[in-house]
């Protein structure tokens, strides 16, 4: 049994996961209607928020999964990247209790865990495949040769395209989080009312900050009964251009790399219209797009253990190794 933990945001997760990939608990405590007043994530009152929630988190994991820690074999934890204050926590937490049981550690990268939630039963996808991970904090496209490894073919240069859909949430005047009020306000509006642009970049590479002046443009003049009527229209030509930028680099990478089998993973893989428009590839199950620890366990599997008690000196770290 592989107990994991994830806190590099605003989800406070536990999970239970076996050795083969069998998902035993899976427990998720969101803060978004916490960081909702404030329009986005506040990296302190998350940390501190996690203080609160991790222990009933771990809790409520092993009770689900009908175990108890003397049950558990590993301990895995997110390191990074993330708000490193949110990071800390579940370190701490993940240290505490692999120490007082004597049980390895297993450090896992955030990004591999995106990843690795493809690997879990009951429908394993094995490698090679081509991965798009999308989500608010990275737009990353992958090359997964095997599991545990990738080679990173394409990043974006500003923003990340979850983070695109919250400024353009923000924009619009609808609530937090922002991917998922324009995926529901776009569903009732016309994606071809309004031609923003896709930005071209070199290589495979994304770039959204100029979508996003696009839509404070096309916003700004609006008068506020203006504003009410085209907003459907707005967030559905904002949402189709963000996935065109996506799919499109999507096709470009597949093309480059050989790629028989197309993978999406992270956050914005939720997003009803990606899906759509990527009807050929695999996509993460919807409760493990967002942050999880299921997907963390999963990762830990492909991971070496650090064993009792040399992990007592690792360290977080906020950006992407």
């Amino acid at each position: 049994m592989i107990l994991a933990l994830e806190t590099s945001c605003d989800e406070t997760a536990a999970a239970v996961v076996t050795d083969d990939g069998e998902i035993r608990s899976n427990v998720v405590a969101s803060q978004a209607e916490l960081h909702a007043r404030y329009g986005g994530v506040v990296p302190e009152v998350a940390s501190r928020r996690h203080l609160e929630l991790v222990s009933p988190v771990v809790r409520e994991s092993l009770g689900l999964a009908g175990i108890r820690l003397d049950d558990v074999e590993r301990v895995a934890v997110t390191r990074g990247p993330g708000l490193i204050g949110a990071l800390l926590v579940g370190m701490a937490a993940a240290k505490a209790i692999a120490w007082s049981r004597r049980l390895p550690l297993v450090p896992v990268d955030h990004l591999h865990g995106h990843v690795a939630s493809l690997y879990l039963r009951p429908e394993p996808l094995e490698p090679p495949f081509l991965a798009l991970l999308a989500s608010g904090g990275h737009t990353l496209l992958l090359d997964v040769r095997e599991q545990g490894r990738f080679e990173r073919l394409g990043t974006t240069i500003d923003d990340a395209a979850g983070e695109a859909f919250d400024k353009g949430a923000r924009l619009l005047g609808l609530g937090y989080p922002g991917g998922v009020a324009i995926d529901r306000l776009a569903a009732t509006g016309d994606p071809h009312a309004f031609d923003f642009p896709v930005a071209r970049v070199p290589g495979l590479d994304f770039s959204f900050s100029g979508l996003k002046t696009a839509l404070l443009y096309a916003v700004r003049p609006l008068e506020p009964a203006d504003l009410e009527r085209r907003r459907a229209d707005l967030a559905a030509s904002y949402q189709a251009a963000i996935v065109r930028a996506l799919v499109e680099r999507v096709h470009e990478g597949a093309e480059r790399t050989g790629a028989e089998r197309i993978a999406i993973v992270g956050g914005v893989a939720a997003n009803s219209a990606l899906r759509a428009a990527l009807p050929e590839a695999t996509a993460a199950p919807l409760p493990l797009c967002t942050d999880n620890a299921a997907m963390i366990a999963s990762a830990a599997r492909f991971v070496e253990p650090v064993p009792y008690p040399r992990y007592l000196g690792l360290d977080a770290y906020a950006s992407a190794e």
